[in-house]
C-alpha cells in the first residue's frame, strides 16, 4: 500500500483528496499513517465500530453512507477475501469513485484459512483485473507477489498478495444507469 501511495499519490500531496479505506478496522494494523496527512482526508470504513473506523456500513453492498462520485481514492487491504459477494462491492466502489478516481485493492492469493467472520476467496491477477472490468473500471496494474527475498517476522509473505490498481473512467449517463440497475438486481439476490 505504501508503494501505491508513493507511485500514484506523491505527486498529488498538495491536493485535498478524500481517501476511503474499505475494511479499515485495526485488527493487525492500519493504513491510516500512510494517508492521514493534510490536505488529504482519510476515512476508515467497516461493518463494525472499532479502532480506525470512521464510517460504519449498515449494508456491505449498499453504501448509503457514502455519496456517489465523492471519493478520490479508495483503498482496501486484506479485506476482499472476507467479502462474500465481492462483485457487488466492486460496483459500489465504482459508484463512489469520482471520474479519474483511483482504487487499490490488496488481497491474498494463498495462505491458510482465516475466518473474520468468513474467509471466502483467494485472488490472482486475472481475477483482480476481471473484478475491475466487471465494474467498468480501467485496469492500471494487476499482479501477485508470488515470491519474496525477505522472510517477514509476521510471515505476511505467506499470503502471496495480489494487487489491483484501477481507475474510474468517465462514463455516459446510460452506463451509470446500467450499473445502477445491475447493483439493484445483485443486491436483491445477495439477500435471498
Amino acid at each position: 500500500m505504501l508503494a501505491f501511495r508513493n507511485k500514484y499519490l506523491d505527486s498529488r500531496k498538495n491536493e485535498p483528496l478524500l481517501i476511503l479505506d474499505l475494511g479499515s478496522l485495526d485488527v493487525n494494523g492500519s493504513y491510516r499513517g500512510y494517508f492521514d496527512t493534510s490536505p488529504w482526508t482519510y476515512l476508515g470504513m467497516d461493518m463494525v465500530p472499532g479502532k480506525n473506523v470512521d464510517i460504519i456500513l449498515k449494508n456491505p453492498y449498499k453504501w448509503r453512507e457514502v455519496k456517489s462520485s465523492s471519493v478520490d481514492v479508495l483503498i482496501s487491504g486484506q479485506a476482499f477475501e472476507h467479502i462474500e459477494f465481492f462483485w457487488i462491492t466492486m460496483l459500489e466502489i465504482a459508484r463512489v469513485l469520482r471520474p479519474g478516481g483511483l482504487c487499490c485493492i490488496i488481497a491474498p492469493s494463498g495462505g491458510p484459512e482465516h475466518r473474520y467472520p468468513v474467509d471466502c476467496w483467494r485472488f490472482y491477477p486475472d481475477g483482480m483485473a476481471a473484478m475491475a472490468r466487471f465494474a467498468g473500471l480501467g485496469v492500471i496494474e494487476s499482479s501477485t507477489k508470488w515470491e519474496s527475498d525477505i522472510q517477514y517476522p509476521d510471515l505476511s509473505n505467506t499470503w502471496c498478495d495480489s494487487v489491483l490498481i484501477c481507475r474510474r473512467e468517465r462514463v455516459s449517463l446510460f452506463s451509470e444507469w446500467k450499473c445502477g440497475m445491475l447493483r439493484s438486481i445483485l443486491n436483491k439476490f445477495s439477500t435471498i
